[in-house]
């Protein structure tokens, strides 16, 4: 009896590690693509971002003195934060992405 709860016990202990992994692997897939798609304003001017993204939910300034455009959503309840670093002659430089999908 006590083999039996054991070998019932690892099979679950299997299934749940590899749920895990599966979650995991889906999960940097969807920052993958998040990151491929913002990518691509690497280097663009500010408007080509705006024809795109639309009008920012916020504007601030960076540690380092340069401009923050940031774009709020919700998806399904979850906070969606996208932030894009803009130099002084109005080109993308950086991103940021967080609760994305």
């Amino acid at each position: 009896m006590k083999k039996l709860i054991t070998f019932l016990l690892g099979i679950v202990l299997l299934f749940t590690l590899s749920n895990c992994q599966t979650i995991k692997e889906k999960t940097d897939e969807i920052v993958k693509k998040e990151n491929k798609k913002l990518s691509q304003f690497i280097g663009q001017p500010v408007s080509e971002l705006k024809i795109v993204m639309g009008k920012p939910t916020s504007l601030s300034k960076s540690e380092t003195g340069s401009k923050l455009l940031i774009y709020k959503t919700k998806k399904y309840g979850i906070p969606c934060e996208r932030k894009f670093e803009i130099n002084n002659n109005d080109m993308v430089i950086g991103f940021q992405s967080k609760g994305c999908f």
